[in-house]
C-alpha cells in the first residue's frame, strides 16, 4: 500500500518527490530502530504474546490515519506509518522463528518459503486495490489543482485527504480481529534453547554477517525504491491513457513476478548453490535496471518491473548465507539482518533528492549501485572467515 500511498499523498500534502518518499523512511525506520527491542520483548514474553502485541500496536498505527486525515498534517501520517510499521516489526521478529520450529526442522525452509510466497501474494494485490481507493481513473493534472481558487483547492485536498479514512480504518479493525483471535485460539507452544547473553561485540567477529547485513539494505532499498517511484517514472513518459491508476499494475507486476521467482526459488535452490543463485539474481536485476535506465516509455517500465523476478530470493538467500557457522549467535545476527531493512527508509529518499535535482530517469542508478554490492556478497562477501 505505501507503494499507492506515496503519490497520493504527494498529491494531497502537496509534496516533493523527496518529501513523499518520506513514507518509505518512516515505515522502514521502525524496523530498524524496534528489531532488538521486540527481540527482547518477545525472549521475555513468549511468540503469542509477541505476535499480539504487534497486531495491537500496528491496528494503533492505522487508526492515526484518521486525524491524519482531518488535519492534512503529513508528519501525522508518518507517524501513523511509523507506529504500523513498529506493531509489523513484533510480527517479523515472532512469526519467522516460530513457523520455523511448527513442525520438522529440515521442512523449515519449506514452511517460510511458504509464508513468504502468500505475504508475496498480498504484495500483489495490494496495490491494485490501494490504486482503486486512493488513485483516479482520470489523473488530475498540476495544471489542473493550480488553476484552482483557494476554497476549491482546499476542498480537493480535503477530499483526497479523506480517501485513506476506510482502507486505514478498515485495516485497524482487522489487526484487532485477528489479535482477539490469537489470544483465544490454540497454539503449540514451543520452547528455545536455553538462552544465552546477546553480545553485540562477539558478531562483530563474524565478518560475513555484517556485510549479509549491507547486502539486505542494498536489497531492500534497491526494491522498495523502485516500486516507490514506479508510478511517479511512468507518468514522467507522458504516455497515452497511462493514468497513475493504470501504472500502479506496474507494481502488481513487480510483486507477482516476486511470487512466481519465490515459488520457483524454493524448487530451484535445492539444486543449485545459494550463492551461485544470488550471483544470477543481482546481476540480472542490475542489467534489469540499467537497460531500462537507456530506453523509453513502455520497454522502461516492463523491464523494471521484470526486477522482481530477479529480486525474489535475494533477502532468504542472503539471510542464510550471513548466519552461517554461527551457533548460538544466530538470534543475535537476525535481529541485526532486520535492521538492515532500514534501507527501505534511506534509498528512496535519495532517489528523491536524485529525481527532484537531476531527473527521475537518474534516480534509480541507486538501485543499479545497490545490485553492484549484491553481486559482491554473492562472489567474495558472503565466505565464512575462521
Amino acid at each position: 500500500m505505501n507503494d499507492i500511498l506515496i503519490p497520493h499523498l504527494k498529491r494531497a500534502c502537496q509534496l516533493t518527490d523527496f518529501q513523499s518518499s518520506l513514507v518509505q523512511s518512516a515505515f522502514f525506520g521502525a524496523y530498524f530502530l524496534l528489531a532488538i527491542p521486540a527481540g527482547q520483548y518477545i525472549h521475555k514474553k513468549g511468540y503469542r504474546a509477541g505476535m499480539i502485541m504487534g497486531l495491537l500496536i500496528a491496528s494503533v498505527g492505522a487508526a492515526l490515519f484518521y486525524p491524519a486525515a482531518e488535519t492534512r498534517h503529513y508528519p501525522v501520517f508518518l507517524a501513523g506509518l511509523f507506529v504500523m510499521a513498529a506493531g509489523f516489526t513484533f510480527l517479523e521478529v515472532t512469526a519467522t522463528p516460530y513457523i520455523s520450529k511448527l513442525g520438522n526442522p529440515d521442512e523449515a525452509s519449506s514452511r517460510l518459503s511458504l509464508s513468504a510466497a502468500i505475504g508475496s501474494a498480498g504484495a500483489t494485490l495490494a496495490p491494485y486495490i490501494g490504486s482503486l481507493l486512493l488513485l483516479h481513473k482520470q489523473d488530475i493534472s498540476e495544471t489542473t489543482i493550480r488553476s484552482y481558487s483557494p476554497v476549491q483547492l482546499k476542498v480537493f485536498l480535503t477530499s483526497e485527504a479523506n480517501l485513506v479514512k476506510l482502507p486505514y480504518l478498515s485495516l485497524a479493525a482487522l489487526f484487532l480481529i485477528v489479535a482477539v483471535v490469537l489470544r483465544f485460539i490454540k497454539l503449540p507452544a514451543i520452547k528455545d534453547e536455553a538462552a544465552h547473553q546477546y553480545s553485540f561485540k562477539k558478531i562483530f567477529s563474524y565478518p560475513h554477517t555484517l556485510l549479509g547485513v549491507v547486502g539486505v539494505f542494498c536489497y531492500l532499498g534497491a526494491e522498495v525504491g523502485i516500486v516507490s517511484f514506479l508510478i511517479r517514472y511512468s507518468k514522467s513518459f507522458h504516455l497515452a491513457g497511462l493514468t497513475e491508476q493504470k501504472a500502479a499494475l506496474f507494481i502488481s507486476l513487480f510483486m507477482a513476478l516476486v511470487l512466481a521467482g519465490r515459488l520457483l526459488g524454493a524448487y530451484i535452490l535445492k539444486r543449485i548453490a545459494p550463492p551461485k543463485m544470488l550471483v544470477v539474481s543481482a546481476g540480472g536485476a542490475l542489467l534489469l535496471v540499467i537497460c531500462a535506465i537507456a530506453v523509453n516509455g513502455y520497454p522502461s517500465l516492463f523491464l523494471l518491473a521484470f526486477v522482481g523476478l530477479f529480486t525474489s530470493i535475494m533477502y532468504p538467500v542472503i539471510f542464510i548465507l550471513s548466519i552461517k557457522g554461527l551457533g548460538n549467535y544466530t538470534k543475535t545476527a537476525s535481529s541485526l539482518l532486520i535492521m538492515g531493512i532500514v534501507g527501505g527508509a534511506l534509498i528512496p529518499p535519495l532517489m528523491g533528492l536524485i529525481s527532484d535535482n537531476v531527473g527521475i530517469r537518474w534516480a534509480f542508478l541507486f538501485p543499479a549501485l545497490c545490485y553492484v554490492y549484491v553481486v559482491y556478497f554473492a562472489l567474495k562477501g558472503h565466505r565464512v572467515k575462521v
